[in-house]
């Protein structure tokens, strides 16, 4: 005879449920406190990528650009952007802006001295060095 679905049957599903998702929430966090090291890119770490990781703060350039999926759409990501275009190139960009360019978007010009371009491009030649999966998904960000 068939009693149906019981309080009892109701109470172990929802332990046992209960149970299988705390466990497999801890193997989740288990595996990513195993590979994070792995991926991050801590032992790169320099004065300069601290240095020029504050620039990037207080120049509040994540609001206009993106940095690893991370920001504002308005401008670039920035991710890769030292395998794009080297060192060289930013620091001119940089330094270039604004451009005058009728119907593009401006960047200001922050007035960066040498040494604050060089920590910036620190900061950025780092990023380009975390294992971030192959974001951004095309090379032009």
């Amino acid at each position: 005879m068939s009693r149906g679905f019981t309080s009892q049957m109701a109470r172990n599903i929802f332990y046992g449920g209960t149970l299988f998702f705390v466990l497999l929430f801890a193997a989740l966090i288990f595996d990513s406190e195993q590979r994070i090291p792995k991926r991050s890119n801590a032992g790169e770490l320099t004065p300069a990528v601290v240095r020029g990781k504050h620039i990037w703060e207080t120049r509040n350039c994540i609001g206009c650009h993106t940095l690893l999926g991370e920001g504002a759409y308005f401008a670039p990501e920035l991710g890769n952007v030292y395998k794009r275009r080297g060192p060289d190139f930013i620091k001119a960009w940089i330094k270039s802006q604004p451009t005058g360019a009728p119907g593009r978007r401006q960047m200001p010009n922050f007035q960066l001295n040498d040494q604050q371009l060089d920590d910036l491009v620190e900061f950025l030649r780092w990023t380009n060095g975390i294992d971030n999966e192959k974001w951004p998904p095309n090379i032009e960000g």
